[in-house]
């Protein structure tokens, strides 16, 4: 699996039997292997030399956050630009799996559909900062629809941070249309999300509950799998589960 950040590219590779998988960092010179703990898929501890190479690859690769300031991406298209009057308040770089079970197609066949994204969010120290995921959304202005579904709420993109605070999003729209933009067509899409839930955390903490939208860009992976031989082929298939890794930065916005 290859990790990409800006110009920083890791490189994972894992045996079989998920042991002794071993990441390679590489920017601008900059090139080590290191072993990282296996049964942590998307919380992988990184040893202390490795996460110094790593801290001076995002220095040097991810100017999107510098001295306590986020600036937005310039390489968006405009249908995925935040709204007049809202800017970033904080990056996160992610890293996890998109997750696809084998569900009956609206062609009477078979396909793999996204039940779930599980990813870690770090800062450019290399600081576990978010957590990312689906969950139902506890605000109960976006009540739970789906027949399909046992939940109070609709389930959405989450995002917890580890001071406990959470953000609910779904799709932007305008005139009908999502904001989404596919430069690659090997990487899942770049989105704008709008906010539909907040919940500051157990013990106050509240560093999301001041989002109003969320980009993801700069995406690598995560396209379900797709062709024969890939676990989805006929109605036998039905419940057969994908994990595809994949990499992107979430920017976050608020008004205030």
């Amino acid at each position: 699996m290859t990790l990409g950040f800006g110009s920083m590219k890791i490189q994972v590779s894992t045996s079989i039997s998920g042991v002794n998988p071993q990441l390679r960092i590489s920017a601008k010179g900059l090139s080590m292997n290191c072993n990282v703990l296996s049964n942590q898929p998307t919380r992988r501890i990184i040893p202390a030399a490795c996460a110094a190479a790593l801290a001076m690859a995002f220095a040097v690769s991810l100017p999107a956050q510098a001295a306590g300031r986020v600036f937005p991406p310039t390489d968006v298209p405009d249908n995925l630009k935040a709204d007049a009057g809202s800017h970033p308040f904080l990056v996160g770089h992610a890293f996890g799996t998109q997750n696809y079970v084998c569900a009956p197609s609206a062609n009477g066949g078979v396909a793999y559909v996204l039940f779930t994204p599980e990813a870690t969010l770090v800062n450019n120290d290399l600081d576990q900062v978010i957590t990312h995921f689906f969950s139902p959304n506890p605000d109960p202005r976006d009540p739970n629809t789906s027949d399909a579904v046992v939940a109070d709420g609709a389930i959405r993109a989450t995002w917890q941070s580890k001071d406990g605070s959470s953000v609910w999003a779904k799709l932007h729209t305008k005139d009908g249309v999502g904001a989404s933009f596919t430069p690659d067509q090997t990487a899942v899409a770049w989105l704008l999300l709008d906010k539909v839930g907040v919940l500051d955390g157990l013990t106050g903490g509240n560093i999301l509950s001041k989002t109003t939208q969320i980009q993801r860009v700069h995406t690598t992976g995560g396209v379900a799998p797709k062709g024969p031989g890939r676990g989805c082929d006929s109605p036998s298939d039905l419940g057969h589960t994908a994990f595809v890794d994949y990499t992107a930065d979430y920017f976050f916005y608020t008004n205030q």
